[in-house]
This record gives C-alpha cells, structure tokens and sequence, in this order.
C-alpha cells in the first residue's frame, strides 16, 4: 500500500494550495489555512521550482499571519534532498513569526516513493521557530534529527517506510518537555528499519518527554518485538493513547501485551492493520473495552503462503 491523498487538513487548519503563477485565485486570510506549497518532482522547462515559489509565496501573502506550511514536492526530490528547503524555511523565520506548524514531504508515490524521499537535518527549523507546535516529516533517506531541546513542540511525526534506528535514538536523545504526541512509522527492514527494542529505550523510559499523550510506533515489520517492549515501558502508564497500527502485529505480540502492564487507564489503543487471530483480537477487546478503553482492531490482514513461506507487510512500505 502506499499514502493515497494529499493532506487536506493540518494543525486544524484546511489545507490550501498555493497557486501556481498566473492563475487567478482569491487567496485565503493568512492564518485561515495551512499553505501547501508545492513543485512538481519531475519538473518540465517551464515549470516553477520550489525556491522561486516559496520567494513568490513571501511576496505576495502577508506572511508574518502565516501559523502552518505544509512542503509538498520539490524538483528531483529522490536525488535532491531538503536541506535548500529547511534552510529557506529556517531563513524566513522573521517574516513568519507566527508559524506554529510545517510539514516537511507531502508527495504521493507519484510524486515520488516514501522511501526515496530525501530528507535531510531538519533540526533547522525547530531551532528557528522557538513557536514551533508541529513538525511533520515524510521519508527517511538521508534524515538527520540532532538531539536538542525545545520548550514548544508539542506534536513530531516521522513518516516512513523505513526508519533508521541512528535517527530513533537521537530523537529519544532530544528534551522535549511540551511533546504530547510522537509518532513513528518505524518501516520495514529492507527499506531501511534497524530499529530494535534498545534503540526505543530512551523514548519508552519517557524521561525525557513528561507530557506525552499520545505515542504511536506505527507501520512496522518488527511490530512483534515493538509490543513486547511497550508492555513494559514506564512511559505507557500515563498515555492517553497507544498506537500500534500499520503494522505486522501477531498472537505473539499481542500476547506480550495481554501479560505486561494493565492498559485500562488507555482512552484508545490502536492495532488496526494486523495479523491477529480473531481469537486474540477478541481477547484483546474484551480485556480493555470493559474499562472504556476503545479497542482498534480493524483491518484484518492475511499472510500471503509462496513455497511454504508466510509474507507479511506493513501498511505502507517502498
């Protein structure tokens, strides 16, 4: 499977595309929406580039109103990384002092594939905007994410089809004492997915991260061995809501969290996309839905048999 449509909401804003030049178009209030601003990844002659859009963009909306941007594609963005762009984005920081939001790679896999993506250190930006509540990043190829501090963020996504696990730890390394809500799509392992249960660690002792909500280690091919580790993690007990989806979660991972610590105090927990017998999603429901917890198990998914081999995939993979 891959990513089927473009954002159409962020940072509860509706998403508005910025206009390409010379096509009339009555422009939003600046702070009404989330501006999308995108190039086309396989750019003819006379197509705009990403540089002279944004420039164009800094021109013509009244920017310092501006809370959320939302990158879509960039020319030869499978060869080309984002660092131009982070570093414009970092560089406009004085014409968009209220910019609370960015999302950094909105392409579909015609635009170009989630793991061919190339990213770049996007730190740039949360060091720039000390306002910053959100950032939002799809792929991992070439991602960099330094440890740092930061007193604003509240939301960090990473998308990808294959996450390394240098790119886990120093996020795990990062102080981020308003994060409510991380989200990790750890991937597939030949797409890039090394994480294993130590390189979780630090985000799963929560000691860094005293507000978190919301943790979603999501769309991953060792969703078994991620289970087995958060049945455990001190950080689970003051979640409000535990994501597991996407993934290629058994019994036995199931079975993991069915042993470890009590998951009553969840809101929600979130295994959809699955391998799970109906048996084991059953007594996942029935041990957690008495207590109010909203169970997910939705999106059964079969494994495919080739010469006596079970194939399992995650929801979003190359």
């Amino acid at each position: 499977m891959t990513i089927r449509d473009y954002l159409r909401e962020f940072h509860g804003l509706p998403v508005f595309q910025f206009p390409v030049p010379g096509v009339p178009a009555e422009l939003p209030d600046p702070d009404a929406v989330a501006w999308r601003l995108f190039a086309a990844t396989y750019a003819e002659d006379d197509d705009e580039l990403w540089q002279p859009l944004f420039e164009r963009f800094l021109a013509t909306v009244d920017t310092t109103r501006v809370r959320a941007i939302i990158v879509g594609g960039w020319d030869e963005a499978y060869d080309t990384s984002s660092a131009a762009i982070v570093e414009a984005l970092a560089g406009a920081k004085d014409r968009l002092p209220a910019l609370e939001a960015v999302f950094l790679g909105d392409m579909l896999s015609e635009d170009c594939e989630i793991s061919w993506i190339m990213q770049s250190d996007v730190t740039p930006l949360p060091a720039a905007y000390p306002g910053l509540h959100t950032l939002a990043v799809r792929g991992a190829s070439g991602l960099e994410f330094p440890p740092l501090r930061h007193e604003g963020l509240r939301r960090l996504v990473v998308q990808t089809g294959g996450l390394p696990a240098s790119v886990v730890r120093d996020i795990g390394a990062c102080d981020l004492p308003a994060l409510e809500h991380l989200e990790l799509w750890l991937g597939r392992d030949d797409y890039g997915n090394d994480v294993t249960p130590a390189d979780l660690e630090p985000i799963l002792t929560g000691t860094r991260l005293p507000a978190l909500r919301y943790l979603g280690l999501r769309n991953s091919d060792t969703q078994d061995d991620v289970a087995a580790a958060v049945a455990t993690a001190p950080v689970v007990t003051r979640l409000a809501e535990l994501d597991l989806s996407m993934g290629v979660l058994t019994d036995k991972g199931a079975e993991a969290l069915l042993a470890g610590q009590s998951l009553t105090h969840l809101q929600r927990l979130d295994l959809s996309h699955h391998y799970l017998s109906e048996e084991t999603a059953g007594r996942i429901t029935a041990a957690l839905a008495p207590h109010g917890v909203a169970v997910d198990v939705s999106d059964r998914q079969v494994p495919d048999e080739f010469d006596g081999t079970l194939y399992r995939y995650t929801a979003v993979g190359e």
